[in-house]
């Protein structure tokens, strides 16, 4: 392996050494402008340093750091030993060389090592003497060593030795420790790329070339196999640092290719779509703010207009302030090329539709009109960190008007939601289907049978029990199976959809829709819990100026309860959601026809 520039020859050369490496695959830009100097955006910067100092002054404000509190969470002192340093280390602060910081920081690294273990780790919640969490704390402290090394101040050499003390002590946790999850290698490997690059051992390099044998994993859909907004920002975050300090320009390559299929993720106010997440946000609402920085150095990088447009979409997003300008000051001090001008001249045009197979995943853009349809969750069916498990299977946006999911129940044996295997595109419809199966089961033969009764604990062989049965040596019989069909056609924004749910018959069939808090819902009745039913004919939503139609309705039965499988319904759990929720209803053999515009 090569060895990399030292991080301060890097940042004085302005970082453009990797330009040109990537041309990308969707929207072709304008070569690099040769002999020209690159421009700072001296607006974009004047804000992250008063927003750093606001932070800064709110810190101060509030009680001082007490050595002898007991913390299970790091990732908050490290990001004020980032904030602080940067306000300490810019001279256009109001804090600049402040011996008041001065104090707080010493104060701050104090309480890390004495926090830090012997074997260079710290704990994070349940995590004891974790690497990768110590890796995630690496990635605010050695940028801040950087930064103060290159400062030089004289007064702040014990820092200093305090923050090298830190680094190279944690760099023994990464040279050695373990990781639980894909995207841990990734974040250990950028923080070995870091602690090289400030403090240069032969063992950092080896350790990350190990991991990296491992191979990354990107499919075709241009998603990591955690397929998680949440880390898929921490991945491209660790390949760029790897690829800047390690001079690795091919992982370049990888980014540009996920923060291309965010591009299409992400929704007209901002908001990504989460819901084939195999991680924790497959329930959570994020924002694409968290893009930024690697969004910003793609963009710079390749001159993408695509990446340029998700920057500057980013900069006018309400939590731009509070996700961006309050703590990524350091960030650009040390990389300076997150300081240059990026053009938002172009602008791409929101009318596409992109099936992403691997994910069974399809988003359409017309216009003000977002859609996504999901049909790819992990069978069986398991609530577990690692496996997809939404049953959103359609959701809808028409400017402020958000139906924030559909979703399909039966009582089937009360085997929950409908989870699509798979699905299927012909032409401009999009199919989705689910064989649900429960048995029933006969005596054990001679052979099997136990004068005492006590019969191996077993799960059944449909999974949805467990007895001492012993399952496994029994025949089933009366075995049911439910077949249902969804059937979505997509007309210029507007959606065709045909219900058909078979199977034994009599059974209660819910469509559930669930539309944005705040909402104005016309055309249906609401019951003493605040369901809304759609009888028969249109529904409206409203919100401000923008409205959604649906409908006609159906409604035979108004038994909304356990809609859940009883995996989570025997725990008194549930996934219902805030929210307006309306209802339309049946029995099978159900038919439905409805539109969505």
């Amino acid at each position: 392996m090569k060895h990399q520039m030292s991080r301060g020859k890097f940042i004085r050369l302005g970082g453009l050494t990797l330009a040109g490496a990537l041309i990308s695959d969707v929207v072709f830009a304008n070569d690099f402008i040769k002999d020209s100097k690159p421009k700072i955006d001296s607006l974009l910067m004047k804000k992250l340093i008063l927003n750093n100092d606001a932070k800064v002054k709110s810190f101060l404000d509030k009680d001082p750091i007490v050595a002898n509190n007991r913390i299970s969470n790091f990732r908050p002192i490290a990001g004020l030993i980032s904030t602080m340093t940067a306000s300490i280390s810019n001279s256009g602060s109001a804090y600049y060389k402040s011996k008041i910081l001065a104090d707080k920081l010493n104060q701050a690294m104090d309480v890390l090592l004495k926090e830090q273990y012997p074997d260079g780790t710290l704990d994070a919640g349940g995590n004891r003497q974790s690497p990768p969490d110590t890796a995630f704390i690496l990635e605010y402290i050695c940028p801040a060593a950087a930064v103060l090394n290159e400062a030089k101040q004289k007064d702040l050499e014990g820092l200093r030795n305090k923050m090298k003390t830190f680094i190279v002590n944690a760099g023994e946790a990464m040279a050695t420790g373990g990781v639980h999850t894909p995207n841990h290698r990734w974040v250990v490997c950028a923080a070995l790329a870091n602690i090289h690059s400030l403090y240069p051992d032969p063992r950092y390099l080896r350790r990350i070339d190990q991991w990296l044998a491992e191979g990354i994993y990107l499919n075709e859909d241009g998603q990591y196999s955690e397929r998680s907004g949440v880390y898929s920002v921490v991945i491209d975050k660790a390949l760029i640092t790897m690829s800047r300090l390690l001079n690795k320009p091919e992982l370049l390559d990888i980014v540009q290719k996920n923060l291309t299929t965010y591009y299409y993720y992400t929704e007209p106010n901002g908001n990504l779509v989460t819901v084939d997440s195999k991680r924790q946000d497959q329930f959570m609402n994020l924002t694409v703010s968290k893009f930024y920085l690697p969004y910003r150095f793609m963009a710079i990088h390749t001159k993408n207009t695509m990446f340029a447009q998700m920057v500057n979409l980013i900069e006018n997003l309400p939590d731009f302030t509070s996700e961006t300008l309050s703590g990524s000051l350091l960030f650009f001090m040390e990389n300076s090329e997150l300081q240059q001008q990026i053009s938002n001249e172009s602008q791409l045009e929101n009318n596409f539709e992109k099936f992403f197979a691997l994910s069974n995943l399809a988003r359409i853009r017309r216009g003000k009109t977002a859609i996504t349809l999901f049909g790819g969750n992990d069978k069986p069916l398991l609530i577990v960190s690692g496996r997809s498990s939404n049953p959103n299977f359609l959701m809808y946006r028409k400017g402020d008007a958000i139906l924030k999911y559909m979703r399909l129940s039966t009582s089937f044996f009360r085997m929950g939601y409908f989870s699509s295997d798979g699905i299927v595109k012909q032409g401009n419809k999009y199919i989705l289907t689910e064989t649900k199966e429960a048995d029933y089961y006969q005596p054990l033969a001679p052979e099997f049978l136990k004068s005492d009764g006590d019969y191996k604990l077993s799960p059944s062989q449909d999974g949805r029990f467990w007895n001492k049965m012993d399952f496994d040596s029994r025949t089933k019989s009366n075995v049911k199976k439910q077949v249902t069909v969804i059937e979505i056609a997509e007309n210029n924004g507007t959606l065709n959809l045909d219900f058909k749910v078979d199977g034994p018959p009599n059974v209660e069939v819910t469509i559930e829709m669930c539309f944005k808090e705040g909402s104005e819902i016309t055309g249906a009745i609401m019951d003493d819990k605040n369901n809304y039913f759609l009888n028969s004919g249109l529904g409206k939503l409203s919100m401000g100026a923008d409205t959604i139609e649906f409908g006609p309705g159906k409604v035979e039965h108004q038994n909304v309860n356990n809609l859940d499988s009883e995996d989570i319904t025997y725990h008194q759990g549930n996934l219902r959601t805030d929210g307006i929720h309306v209802y339309l209803t049946g029995f099978t053999p159900f038919r439905h026809t409805m539109t969505i515009g």
